[in-house]
């Protein structure tokens, strides 16, 4: 194992320790070189699209100087700051990009004494929806709709909701003035918001995709609700921003160094990436899943993030494993010593150390720059998404046919069995009934689970309320279908992952064992001026995914529960682990 520390210049930067097998170094060292002797680092500052497919990405290269011209404008924030403050709530509705950055700032810093409690509705679970409103004091609360197209399912759906609520709580003169938008121009949003009068209306930049926005305005409105120190937040992104500059040695240059690492591994087959966040920085993973994933995943190849929690013995970990971990300077992870195990036992790990809280904004650039060089190795453009639209296009299909027809399409599952249906396309259901040793949940959990090899992964993809009981149950089965299989597993809740990891999984190698988790709402919850409601939306969601996930001829298996999520998450375990015996 070869380790080495990055020097910088400033005291206060975030350091990066890198514990690579001999192979991988020698290959990350060639690596750095090439980009030193090819000027490369000069050409991605210049927006050079040849660097990566010489298509339209350098219009899509916004994010490079972003923290520079945001602590320009600052000032043209303090008035919205000033409003905010009043509020004991503000509610972010948006998806991706335009909620997992503030949701890890909010994590990362917490309430501030004298500020607003924030909270982050990215869902469209009934359950979800209903308990994110209990938590709520709507008559003391801000609602912010954050979407850079304006036209995303969710957060409209979301907005519909919420506005009707304020308005019949509040009237519709008051509901309008708790209204705050973020959007880019000339979108539907803002003829929205000028046309409701919301009380505030801010632009995003149209050259910076989503899951690069967190240092705009997509980031920055929600943060300045928070209370944080703005100046400070994006002087430390200008700090990483100036240490990743081409004139900065290529061993150096932080973004480079992680990026290089990355598609070094990814060339050697090291295509599972692990990130472990440390206390005070838990959703950061949550946030770079979005970025790897959605960047890197397509024509056939990609990185496969995993947010994980929990270590476990090296020799759980097959070849084709990355590690990265983050920790808060001060904050010790109890994880450390298994951590340093496994790069012991030879697996690649990085380490990286957030000098304080406002450091994180460093991590945001470093892991953006670090993608784009990622990108730039595997000659794709890393700035676009297709494969996550080919989902919402599935999705709104299904949608209108509810509009227009008042229920979805009948379908038949091939299997049901302990309370639980089992629904798959014609090929994956052929395949399950051809091997399974009997047509029975258990034996059929088996093949499926049975048709993982060596460098596969596994993914939970629950369409289920996110909270502690239905997380706790799936990270139990992630941690059990690991440790039998020896495969990465994946866990992501619908429909947030739909616009995170799901690139991957669809764009991607077809390297993934699919497992889709949903189940009947116990309780509906309209969409004020739909036909449809929630549960509708998210069934529709859950659909449109799984026949993008059969077209592209993906190992895919949909369990389908009863009405009560964790009885029925209960049933699944318990077949799972008698199928894994």
């Amino acid at each position: 194992m070869i380790a080495s520390e990055a020097q910088h210049p400033s005291q206060k930067l975030n350091s990066t320790r890198t514990l690579l097998p001999p192979a991988l170094d020698e290959a990350v060292a060639r690596e750095l070189a090439r980009w030193r002797t090819e000027g490369r680092m000069a050409r991605l500052w210049a927006r050079d699209a040849g660097l990566w497919t010489g298509s339209d990405e350098g219009r899509w290269l916004g994010w490079l100087d972003i923290p520079g011209r945001m602590q320009q404008n600052l000032s043209s924030l303090a008035g919205f700051r000033t409003d905010a403050q009043r509020y004991a709530h503000v509610l972010l509705l948006g998806m991706g990009g335009s909620s997992l950055g503030p949701e890890v700032l909010a994590r990362t810093f917490g309430t501030q004494p004298g500020w607003p409690e924030f909270h982050v509705a990215d869902t469209t679970d009934p359950t979800q929806v209903r308990a994110i409103q209990a938590s709520l004091d709507l008559s003391q609360t801000l609602v912010i709709l954050s979407s850079k197209s304006g036209s995303t399912l969710e957060p409209n759906a979301l907005k519909a909701h919420f506005h009707k609520a304020l308005v019949d709580l509040l009237g519709a003169e008051e509901a309008a003035r708790r209204l705050v938008a973020i959007t880019d121009p000339g979108s539907s949003l803002q003829r929205l918001a000028e046309t409701e009068n919301f009380q505030r209306l801010f632009l995003g930049d149209p050259e910076i995709g989503g899951r690069y926005s967190v240092l705009s305005p997509f980031g920055l409105v929600p943060a300045a609700a928070m209370g944080l120190d703005l100046g400070r937040l994006v002087g430390a992104a200008e700090a990483m921003a100036a240490a990743c500059k081409p004139e900065v040695p290529a061993g150096e240059n932080p973004g480079l160094l992680l990026g290089a690492v990355l598609a070094t591994g990814l060339a050697q087959g090291r295509d599972k990436l692990t990130i472990y966040s440390g206390p005070g920085l838990d959703a950061f993973g949550g946030w770079a899943e979005q970025l790897l994933a959605e960047s890197t995943g397509k024509i056939g190849r990609g990185i496969v993030p995993i947010d994980a929690k929990q270590v476990s013995e090296p020799s759980v970990y097959g070849a084709d494993r990355l590690f990265v971990h983050l920790t808060l300077a001060g904050r010790p992870d109890p994880r450390a010593a298994a951590i340093q195990a496994l790069a012991d036992a030879g697996h690649p790990v990085v380490h990286i150390e957030v000098v304080d809280t406002y450091g994180v904004a460093q991590e945001f650039f470093r892991w953006e720059i670090a993608t784009a060089v990622v990108g730039a190795a595997m000659g794709i453009h890393p700035f676009d998404q297709p494969d996550v639209e080919s989902a919402k296009i599935a999705a709104r299909k299904l949608t209108d046919a509810y509009e227009q027809e008042g229920s979805l399409p009948a379908e038949t599952p091939f299997l049901e069995d302990e309370g639980i249906k089992l629904f798959a396309d014609e090929a994956n259901a052929a395949a399950l009934k051809a091997t399974a040793r009997s047509a029975t949940l258990v034996d059929t959990l088996k093949a499926h689970l049975g048709r993982t090899g060596t460098g596969d992964y596994v993914a939970l993809l629950a369409f289920l309320p996110m909270n502690a009981a239905t997380e706790e149950i799936l990270e139990e089965l992630r941690l059990a279908i690991r440790d039998a299989t020896h495969a990465a597993v994946c866990l992501g809740f619908g429909p947030r992952f739909l616009h995170s990891t799901g690139q991957v999984y669809k764009g991607g190698a077809n390297n993934g064992v699919f497992v889709q988790i949903t189940c009947d709402e116990a309780e509906e919850l309209p969409v004020p001026g739909k036909r449809y409601g929630f549960g509708i939306v998210k069934a529709a969601q859950a659909r449109g995914d799984f026949a993008v996930l059969a077209e592209r001829g993906r190992r895919a298996l949909r369990v389908h529960l009863g009405p009560d999520p964790v009885a029925g998450l209960e049933r699944l375990a318990s077949a799972i682990g008698r199928a894994l015996a």
